[in-house]
């Protein structure tokens, strides 16, 4: 039989819905929840994200903006209009669109960001205060995965959770999040020997690798939660996860689809995240 399938859309739709209350109710007392988004370059795939980003906005009733700038565009050039939109009260958070081009130092772009505004949760101290539990905001990917989780209100406390990845966009925050939840976790990289050993243990099994298909069913513990972080483009043109679907399906207690899992969900929780810097600010 199988596996429960978490449906992202439908989940995101029904945070949306709430997202899209409140913020009517923060609008009404004269704060319009601001996002600014910033793209540098040519990458296909970078395209595609914000435009469903500022699409998300709109939906939702934020005010948003998109900056597209050129290849060429210096990393001093970035960081002084990071400087500009920090001081726009307009705007209650900002994104700038990763990976930027190679003459672009990445951290140097994310530590400009004020931390208040760091909606996406990459800034250092945000990351420093995810260690200890108590972060201005969660990163988005790790947080729609722990709303996922929430929705099918599995036991997280005391469960065995595997993260196969470990970036710090998504598998060391994930691992943060978990701790915090009270589930026993381990992070496999790479390098880590003997990988299935550790997966076929996971209670809670959460890939995000950039490797199509590298989790195979017999890799998966029977009846286990399978968070598939991973979205590939086979040679054929479709879109796969790190995880075999159609194997780990029939293995799997739940798992998340690729695509329509995690990925609507990292939208949903950059939503949220910027309509809560909003409410912030309306209170400050």
């Amino acid at each position: 039989m199988p596996a429960q399938l978490l449906d992202g859309n439908a989940l995101s739709k029904k945070i949306r819905s709430e997202i899209a209350a409140r913020t009517a109710i923060v609008t009404a007392k004269g704060v319009k929840p601001g996002l600014a988004v910033i793209v540098v370059g040519e990458n296909p795939a970078s395209q595609v994200y914000v435009r469903n980003k500022v699409k998300a906005c709109e939906d939702v009733g934020f005010y948003s903006i998109l900056e597209r700038y050129p290849e060429a565009f210096t990393q001093a050039e970035l960081l002084n209009r990071i400087a500009v939109l920090n001081a726009d009260p307009d705007i209650h958070g900002i994104l700038v669109q990763l990976p930027l081009p190679i003459h672009i130092a990445s951290e140097k772009v994310l530590e400009a960001i004020a931390p208040e505004k760091d909606v996406d949760g990459f800034h250092v101290a945000n990351a420093g205060a995810l260690m200890v539990g108590q972060p201005e905001f969660k990163p988005c990917t790790p947080y729609g995965c722990m709303k996922i989780l929430e929705n099918i209100d599995y036991p997280i406390r005391g469960a065995r959770a595997v993260i196969v990845g470990a970036s710090n966009i998504v598998g060391k925050p994930m691992a943060m999040l978990l701790l915090q939840a009270g589930a026993t976790v381990t992070i496999c990289n790479s390098k880590t020997r003997d990988l299935a050993h550790h997966t076929k243990d996971a209670d809670i099994l959460v890939v995000a690798t950039g490797k199509p298909k590298m989790i195979t069913g017999d890799m998966v513990k029977n009846g286990a939660v399978v968070i598939d972080v991973g979205i590939n483009r086979t040679p054929d043109g479709k879109l796969c996860g790190d995880v075999d679907f159609d194997a780990a399906q029939y293995v799997a207690g739940w798992i998340t689809p690729v695509p329509g899992g995690v990925g609507p969900m990292t939208i949903t929780m950059l939503l949220m995240n910027t309509l809560e810097a909003a409410e912030k600010y309306s209170k400050a």
